[in-house]
């Protein structure tokens, strides 16, 4: 018996309804990002993230964000997996950690989102 991962699927139905109902490619990319096998998604550190980014931009990195540096301006993240020392650092810095579906409620059309990993 196949075991099946819930969060997985409830972000990759989430993610194919929003681009089904605006043809929006960034939804159908990272949706094919997160059917990729883990082993081919990224993991990003904050300091990367902090050196690539500017203050109050939204990004999603599908893959995993871990802890290891600092940042010091806010942004507006999702990711599939995060660490919670990172969540700390990027609440810390202002920024605000979110879940798919807000992303796709206030992005609908996915401007100004950067996919990042």
């Amino acid at each position: 018996m196949m075991l099946v991962n819930s969060y997985k699927d409830d972000l990759r139905w989430s993610l194919r309804g929003a681009y089904k109902k605006d043809k929006t490619p960034i939804w159908k990319d990272l949706e094919n990002r997160l059917s990729a096998s883990r082993s081919n998604q990224s993991e990003i550190n904050i300091t990367r993230l902090s050196k690539i980014t500017k203050d109050g931009d939204v990004i999603a990195v599908p893959g995993k964000i871990l802890g290891s540096g600092s940042i010091s301006h806010a942004l507006t993240i999702f990711s599939f997996s995060i660490s919670e020392t990172a969540i700390k650092k990027i609440m810390q810095a202002g920024g605000k950690v979110i879940t798919i579906n807000e992303l796709i409620n206030k992005y609908p059309n996915g401007t100004g989102v950067k996919i990042i990993g």
